[in-house]
């Protein structure tokens, strides 16, 4: 039985469906002007987090007596690398190629901190959704800044019968099937493009449909009723497939050997410390920023998460996956910008 979860999760690229059809889903639910002010201001709580991180988490190592060499490039580093395929493993190459280290040994050193770094991440969001309902106005519930005068945001719309922006206001029950066919091949045709764009110029799939989800729904590419399809296909989503993808990610894609592996009491404190920096900046520079400080929180934990699997791990968690388009840019984007200025680093001190 586990090798058919182990072949059906990697072979079938469902992860990959399920991420594309999520932002989709919560792009098309974004109100235009909401959606240019959140993907504008969340670099900032993102970036400053980052360098919080590092330096809170670098003190930590160095004072446990990891050293600080050690503690930046092989602890912190690689739990704000963007997981496993896009952060450790280009990591791991980077490192072996400007210090003469086996690839295989760097790797082995730094992927139990991207492990232990998610697991954290998901156990800390998980206790700011319990914070949230504790303290409703400290969240948005999945919204990441609260609306304006005359924007709407179509996911309440939807969730309250749809009675809000113009062609918004039929329910979502009204929406017929081939409305919602059309919202899935919509998501998944987003996503096919993403691919080419990898092909072509690089940019992770994930990434690239990101930005052209965004690019449709600025231009209005797609109709009031696509949009209300895309969150029926989201709700459906979101419902039925993260427990058993969750399920699918434990047996097929954790190497649980790692994770253990990292279980030393001064990995741990550093670890959580660096996870526990990027939160707590994500929460006050958000506040600051009239953000809600919960999601900019939950936010700036996925640049600390496994990747997609950590994305979808946090973000369920926080019981917020309306935030995913926001999580895949600080793990994809966040974690290519880390890796880069990391390896200029190191190639500049050696």
């Amino acid at each position: 039985m586990e090798s058919s979860i182990v072949e059906f999760t990697k072979a079938t690229n469902f992860l990959y469906i399920f991420i594309a059809t999520i932002i989709v889903g919560s792009i098309f639910g974004m109100d235009r002007d909401v959606l240019i002010r959140g993907f504008l201001k969340v670099f900032v709580p993102l970036s400053v987090g980052s360098v919080v991180a590092a330096l809170v988490g670098t003190a930590v190592g160095t004072a446990l007596g990891l050293g600080s060499y050690h503690t930046f490039f092989y602890v912190v580093v690689p739990i704000m690398a963007g997981g496993v395929g896009e952060g450790a493993i280009p990591l791991s190459i980077g490192y072996a190629a400007l210090t003469g280290v086996a690839q295989g040994e760097v790797f082995a050193q730094v992927l139990p901190p991207v492990m232990l770094g998610s697991l954290t991440a998901i156990l800390l969001s998980g206790a700011l959704n319990f914070v949230g309902k504790k303290y409703p106005h400290l969240t948005g519930e999945g919204r990441l800044q609260p609306l304006k005068e005359g924007e709407v945001d179509i996911q309440a719309a939807a969730d309250d019968g749809g009675h809000e922006e113009g062609g918004l206001e039929k329910s979502v029950g009204q929406v017929g099937v081939s409305t919602i066919a059309a919202a899935g091949l919509t998501a998944i045709t987003l996503y096919l493009l993403g691919v080419i764009c990898f092909h072509l110029f690089g940019l992770p799939a994930p990434v690239a449909m990101l930005f052209l989800a965004v690019l449709a729904k600025l231009t209005r590419a797609v109709s009031p009723k696509l949009q209300v399809g895309g969150l029926v296909v989201f709700d459906f989503v979101r419902t039925t497939m993260t427990y058993p993808l969750l399920f699918a990610i434990g047996v097929a894609l954790t190497p649980w050997d790692k994770l253990i592996a990292a279980f030393h009491f001064a990995n741990i404190i550093t670890i959580v410390s660096t996870v526990m920096a990027i939160m707590a900046t994500g929460f006050f520079v958000g506040r600051l920023m009239n953000m809600y400080p919960i999601e900019t929180a939950i936010v700036n934990a996925c640049h600390s998460g496994q990747g997609g699997t950590g994305d979808v791990a946090i973000l369920t968690a926080a019981n917020r996956m309306q935030l995913m388009p926001f999580a895949q840019i600080a793990t994809r984007i966040g974690g290519a910008v880390t890796i880069t200025a990391v390896l200029l680093i190191l190639g500049y001190l050696k």
